[in-house]
């Protein structure tokens, strides 16, 4: 792997981290993709739409994220109890997830 790649691959495993931390923070409703890509957008790590809809078929594939409507124009996800075990640290996070270090 080259130095750009390694670059890629760590900035799609923060995105998914943050993706499910924005999921969290929308809990029990929910969130629009818009909203998430705002929130990226907003911490530096841009995606385009269709970057991002790799990125929650990923975490969805895991089983960590539900897609309401997969056919809408604008997906509305929410975390699997799957993803809250992830995010609250009670589950391992799996690879390809860059879920820091848990300090007490």
């Amino acid at each position: 792997m080259g130095i750009a790649t390694d670059i890629e691959q760590k900035r799609r495993e923060e995105a998914r981290w943050r993706i499910l931390r924005v999921c969290d923070a929308g809990r029990p409703i929910g969130v629009s993709e818009t909203i998430i890509w705002r929130v990226l957008s907003d911490v530096h790590l841009p995606l385009s739409v269709s970057e991002l809809r790799r990125e929650l078929g990923y975490l969805h594939d895991l089983g960590l994220l539900e897609v309401e409507d997969e056919q809408a124009d604008c997906w509305h996800l929410r975390l699997t109890a799957a993803g809250v075990d992830v995010v609250e640290y009670t589950a391992e996070a799996p690879r390809g997830v860059a879920r820091p270090r848990r300090y007490r």
